[in-house]
């Protein structure tokens, strides 16, 4: 079989390598060709927030060579390619030295972190983590050193609170928000994963802006709007994550919040596909594990020639805060409604109705984590 009739992936996280193994289990013989900007290492990237807790070196989180699943996929993996265009005409990617043709082509591309103004003149004091390269290098930077400060207050930065506290680092963390995790829990369940924090020694400071960062020979101070002033041996920003939408863009493909695609996870160009978190499937764009894995199951039968929409039923999010159980499914459902809340202490059950009744959404903390399987029972499907 030819180039021009290949299935390409670009990408080799989650997205990526899932894709490829629901189309195997379809198709044991179409060419399939992926494409990763790095080493094409295989690892689930929720570990990177468990790692410090567990002692685990970037190499210990690895599950297999790019080799192996080379193997194990029947495909070309092309490691350490960096696509520079995509010739949606001729159908045919562009790298330096190099370009692939494609039947049909797959865009994987995960997200980037937000980036801190400045950041950049800081090197080595302020990193952020969002793959194995970074875990790697934040490990190797912090070394003996036991003063962290993390930036950001959201789902990310409580998860690397929490992993690296349980690993005896010194960790502050700094926000402009009011709580934790805003937008995401009600106040009461912020309070109850706070507390459960803090309880592991992180101390916070929510509602303050940092002013000013700045490189000193301990290693970085953060100047508040308040007038504090906090010491760390490094900086770690956890801002939020931007999908990765600029080849796309460049190729003339809609691109939102993500890249715009069909129940189909089709973009604007029939032959060219999104998922995972570079993609904006029916408006939403949902960085979370369960929404990738649905969509790499269903783009797999559409690929293999039969054409299956996606839907999202109940997906709850597992956060990885161990100091405070927590599990959130978010009300994307519904933007009208109230949070009723329940329990006390770390033990908060919160839920998301709408003005007719209709749950929506859940927060539980604590040991109301049972109550998420009744739950999900009454939710409605996040895209059907």
């Amino acid at each position: 079989m030819s180039d021009s009739a290949a299935l390409v992936i670009v990408g080799t996280g989650l997205a990526g390598y899932n894709l490829a193994r629901e189309f195997r289990k379809l198709d044991k013989t179409r060419e399939l060709v992926l494409i990763s900007a790095d080493d094409g290492r295989f690892y689930s990237k929720p570990m990177l927030s468990t790692g410090f807790a567990k002692g685990k070196s970037a190499e210990q989180l690895v599950m297999q060579e790019a080799g192996s699943m080379a193997a194990e996929l029947n495909a070309r993996i092309m490691t350490d390619t960096r696509i520079e265009r995509i010739d949606p005409v001729s159908k045919t990617l562009h790298w330096q030295g190099g370009q692939q043709a494609y039947g049909e082509l797959v865009l994987a591309c995960g997200a980037h972190a937000r980036a801190l103004p400045g950041a950049e003149a800081l090197a080595d004091c302020l990193l952020s983590i969002n793959n194995l390269q970074d875990y790697a290098r934040f490990r190797a930077l912090l070394g003996e050193r036991q003063r962290v400060l993390i930036i950001g207050a959201g789902l990310i930065g409580c998860e690397f609170a929490n992993d690296l506290a349980a690993a005896g680092i010194q960790v502050q963390v700094v926000a402009p928000d009011a709580q934790v995790m805003p937008g995401l829990l009600p106040a009461a369940v912020a309070t109850a994963v706070q507390s459960g924090l803090e309880s592991l020694g992180v101390r916070f400071y929510l509602g303050r802006a940092v002013t000013e960062l700045q490189a000193t020979n301990a290693g970085l101070e953060a100047l508040l709007d308040d007038g504090q002033r906090l010491q760390a041996d490094i900086g770690l920003s956890a801002i939020g994550l931007i999908a990765n939408t600029r080849l796309a863009m460049a190729a003339g493909l809609t691109c939102g919040r993500g890249i715009q695609v069909d129940r189909h996870l089709r973009s604007s160009n029939p032959q060219i596909y999104a998922l995972g978190d570079c993609a904006e499937v029916a408006g939403l764009n949902l960085m979370y594990v369960m929404p990738l894995m649905a969509a790499a199951r269903a783009l797999a039968q559409t690929l293999a020639g039969n054409p299956t929409a996606l839907n999202y039923g109940p997906m709850p999010v597992m956060v990885k805060t161990p100091a405070c159980p927590l599990v959130v499914s978010p009300p994307v459902t519904s933007s009208e409604g109230e949070w009723q809340v329940s329990g006390s202490g770390a033990d908060i059950s919160a839920q998301f109705h709408d003005p007719q009744g209709v749950l929506h959404g859940y927060a539980l903390s604590g040991s109301c984590v049972a109550e998420k399987l009744q739950l999900n029972r009454q939710l409605p499907p996040w895209l059907a």
